[in-house]
């Protein structure tokens, strides 16, 4: 008999308690812990990650692509919500869907996020040889990237454990940052002698909601983070309502400070056409606003941060990879720990062996890639919003068609018109990925003839 009061129960049924209660966490985040956790996640100063990039495809209307991506973002935030309500515990795209699709569909769910997280630290070292090179015109782009990876790479054998200090660190000087660019605008908008047109960024007679929309796709790339407040159930004393709630915040603030802030870029640079590089486009607008000294500030800031987030994202990956290899998905060489230190050395290797691809791809193609694995996860887990409670639990009344849905479809057609509005090579690597996974999940079951392993995906 199918239950319907599932979403009130608080206690954790056995099976689903995980973790043993001696090694649980300690239950300390409230939600503004909660919302500082996912927003430094998502990076206040990764709206310059993609500014000239999608200020050129949509035509000098970035603030409007925003909206529009915010929009998706906040509805699949409201189904993220849902699923923290189902599975009250450490969740995520890969545990959601095979809890409720079954084992291959969320193999194949995880392992098209796994992209992402292969790509996020490529990315990285991508701007930080873009930018340095911006900055330090004699120095090549491969020495900065090859640099970096190399770097990186060493910290992470030997194993960083400050990495969360100098983290919070770098998340103040990027909010200072953030202050101190809109001061400078409004400062150099008050200053012109001509009227400024201030809804120009979000419409005007050149607005085009294809191009406008296939910016948005690309700026999914700035909203990745939010749901990783997901992954610290175990450590919220009423995980039920406080995730969920900080969920939407994170997403909502973070939403908010990437409009306001390409709303004032725009503003200050309103022609788009006579941006210098549309990798390093941010720069026209700090020079014309703030000169060399905001420049030095912005990609000093930027710069370190793209460094920890290189070394954060490489360590992730690295553990997902070790879990994925330890239950036999890919090789089991990536499932073990080596050195003193006990860190997956062969998984870290890997990736920055195919970090070196940041040699030979441009940003568009990267943050193109992202965003494919990013909205194809976001949509499954919408649509695993509306078969956990109206399929599975049966919910029925206008209240719960609203609830679980409504809402998640709506959530669902918007992430789904987001990622059709992609790059075609985008789709050509990300399918060709997608069947990479499918050989693995066929590998790995024996032609399914066993069963899938259980694997962590948030390890």
């Amino acid at each position: 008999m199918k239950k319907t009061t599932s979403v009130s129960d608080t206690s954790l049924p056995a099976h689903q308690s995980h973790v043993p209660s001696s090694r649980s966490f300690r239950k300390s985040l409230g939600i503004p812990a909660l919302v500082l956790f996912g927003l430094a996640y998502m990076v206040p100063l990764a709206v310059f990650t993609t500014y000239g990039l999608v200020t050129r495809m949509s035509k000098g209307h970035l603030p409007a692509a925003y909206l529009f991506t915010l929009a998706a973002m906040l509805l699949t935030a409201y189904s993220y919500g849902r699923m923290v309500q189902a599975h009250p515990y450490s969740g995520s795209v890969y545990s959601y869907t095979r809890k409720t699709f079954g084992a291959a569909f969320g193999f194949l769910a995880g392992w098209t996020l796994l992209l992402d997280y292969i790509f996020l630290p490529l990315l990285s070292y991508l701007l930080i040889g873009i930018y340095m090179t911006d900055y330090f015109p004699s120095v090549p782009l491969s020495v900065w990237i090859l640099g970096s990876i190399v770097l990186v790479t060493l910290l992470n054998l030997v194993g960083i454990e400050s990495i969360t200090r100098v983290n919070w660190v770098l998340i103040v000087a990027q909010m200072v940052f953030v202050v101190v660019f809109i001061a400078l605008s409004l400062s150099h908008l008050g200053a012109q002698a001509e009227p400024v047109p201030l809804v120009q960024p979000f419409y005007d007679e050149h607005f085009s909601l294809p191009l406008v929309m296939s910016g948005a796709a690309v700026l999914c790339l700035s909203f990745l983070g939010f749901d990783a407040v997901s992954t610290m159930a175990e450590e919220t004393p009423e995980p039920r309502r406080q995730i969920p709630a900080a969920i939407m915040l994170v997403t909502l603030i973070g939403g908010v400070l990437f409009i306001v802030m390409a709303y004032f870029g725009q503003l200050v640079f309103p022609e788009w056409q006579a941006l210098t590089d549309a990798d390093s486009a941010s720069l026209d607008v700090l020079r014309r606003i703030g000169g060399e000294w905001l420049v030095t500030f912005f990609t000093a800031t930027y710069v370190a941060g793209c460094f920890a987030s290189a070394m954060v994202s490489q360590a992730s990956v690295s553990r997902v990879l070790f879990a994925m290899g330890r239950d036999g998905a890919i090789p089991r060489v990536f499932g073990k720990l080596v050195t003193k230190k006990r860190v997956p050395a062969n998984a870290i290797l890997l990736i920055s062996l195919l970090s070196l691809i940041a040699l030979f791809v441009t940003l568009d193609t990267v943050a193109n890639m992202i965003s494919f694995g990013a909205l194809f996860a976001f949509s499954a887990v919408n649509l695993a919003v509306i078969k956990h409670y109206l399929i599975d639990e049966r919910l029925t009344g206008r209240g719960n068609y609203l609830r679980y849905g409504a809402l998640p479809a709506v959530g669902f057609l918007s992430t789904i018109w987001l990622w059709s509005s992609l790059s075609g090579m985008s789709f050509l690597i990300g399918f060709a990925w997608m069947c990479l996974g499918f050989v693995c999940l066929l590998s790995a079951t024996r032609m399914f003839q066993q069963q899938l392993p259980d694997l962590n995906m948030a390890e």
